[in-house]
């Protein structure tokens, strides 16, 4: 049997239990697994925690050698001969949710051939994917080396389980994460979270309310006047990677504030409602594999007596860290605030003619027949700090799932392709001859 007959018998037992595999998604999207580090339940909180069980439970199920890293991470290894030549990385925690959701956002939904919920697209749909490619792969009866599957609970804040995963367990030599995008996303942009805080007041606004993630463009902002009106500014939420994709309410309202509050004043000065490169904090670069930075005001709130709020910057892999600290921070400082907190990260880039990288996109041209290629994008994926790893979907640039946004989504198309792209994946690169 050839890789394109294998292929095709792949795609028909997928097709053959749809129904399962969509009520497996439907158990990991009704776990509510927003982490939370101050959880009486430790170290993420008790959805994540459930979450991880669900994850080893599936995993076991599929007769693979499962083992928990104390609720940081679980994983499970498809053979007990050899070291694993391949990991595949998802995970099993997601953003928060806003009241702006069309559909409750902890049941599966699937209308007009989507499927709705928090974590369709990030990361429980692909997670589930994975899970199923083995359980195809196990079913068909395949030849296969050892390779790995690991799931984690705290990716969207801070990826600290993986931290922990690292200190008991190495990598494999070759990991991919379903995290990122189609066709191979081997280049990613360096990352910074800040946040700033002043001493606020004011005679016109008494308070405002916008942003519950850094990490996420925020799609309302709730100001309350001195007089005790109550505005409400509406935009579009997007990934904070992604600020072209939504419309920001915060400098929606700074767009149009004209008090004389210097602090407000001085935001609307460096984050000019459109502009998503960060050019007035003395930002704007770019370069050729990575493109565009971009730079985002995502938190904004009158808390204790201070104006506090928070920055996601996304900068291109020929600048370091340290430049764009110095110049973003000089940048609030100046306009009067101080800077609380500061998480960033270096770039991430693997070579494209790798033959790691060259096998996913021989799998991406067989499935999707279609030419693969290199991305590069701003989203820190999964293995953004694992030498040599890349992502390897789950969603295709051309989309908007609204990922870290209401009414997150996957489209069935989509759905069956991630299912059939990882099968594929794990077979091109770990089936013995």
């Amino acid at each position: 049997m050839d890789k394109q007959q294998l292929s095709a018998r792949f795609a028909e037992y997928f097709e053959a239990h749809m129904d399962e595999i969509l009520a497996d998604l439907a158990e990991i999207i009704a776990i509510e697994s927003i982490g939370d580090e101050n959880a009486e339940v430790k170290p993420f909180g008790e959805g994540s925690a459930k979450a991880l069980a669900w994850g080893e439970g599936k995993l076991r199920e599929l007769g693979m050698a499962t083992r928990n890293f104390d609720n940081y991470a679980v994983r499970g290894d498809f053979s007990a001969e050899g070291e694993p030549v391949l990991g595949i990385l998802a995970h099993l925690d997601t953003v928060p949710v806003s009241s702006g959701w069309s559909y409750d956002p902890f049941k599966l939904t699937e209308k007009d051939g989507v499927l709705y919920g928090r974590g369709t697209i990030d990361d429980k749909g692909p997670a589930t994917a994975v899970i199923w490619a083995v359980k195809a792969i196990r079913e068909m009866g395949l030849p296969m080396r050892n390779f790995r599957v690991i799931f984690g609970g705290n990716e969207e804040n801070g990826c600290n389980d993986m931290a922990y995963y690292e200190k008991c367990e190495k990598f494999p030599p070759m990991v991919f994460t379903p995290d990122g995008s189609f066709p191979v996303l081997n280049c990613e942009k360096g990352m910074i979270h800040l946040t700033f805080s002043a001493p606020y007041e004011d005679s016109e606004i008494s308070s405002i309310n916008a942003g519950m993630a850094l990490n996420a463009i925020p799609d309302r902002c709730s100001v309350t006047c001195a007089d005790g009106r109550k505005v409400l500014i509406t935009g579009q939420s997007a990934h904070g990677s992604r600020p072209e994709n939504g419309e920001n309410s915060i400098t929606k309202f700074l767009a149009g504030y004209e008090g004389s509050s210097t602090l407000l004043g001085g935001l609307k000065k460096l984050f000019p409602h459109g502009e998503f490169d960060g050019s007035s904090c003395g930002l704007g670069f770019e370069d050729k594999i990575s493109g565009k930075m971009t730079c985002a005001l995502t938190v904004l709130k009158t808390e204790g007596g201070k104006l506090c709020g928070g920055i996601d910057i996304r900068f291109p892999i020929d600048r370091t860290l340290a430049e764009i600290k110095g110049i973003i921070e000089g940048a609030v400082e100046k306009a009067g605030f101080t800077i609380d907190t500061f998480e960033g990260m270096e770039p991430h880039y693997v070579d494209e003619n790798s033959e790691f990288v060259q096998a996913l996109l021989r799998v991406y041209e067989r499935v999707k027949g279609e030419k693969g290629y290199c991305i590069a994008e701003g989203g820190v994926t999964y293995v953004h700090n694992t030498e040599g790893a890349v992502a390897f979907g789950a969603e295709f640039p051309w989309e908007n799932n609204n990922m870290h946004g209401d009414d997150e989504h996957i489209s069935m198309e989509t759905f069956r392709l991630n299912l059939n792209m990882y099968a594929n994946a794990i077979a091109e690169i770990c089936m013995k001859e």
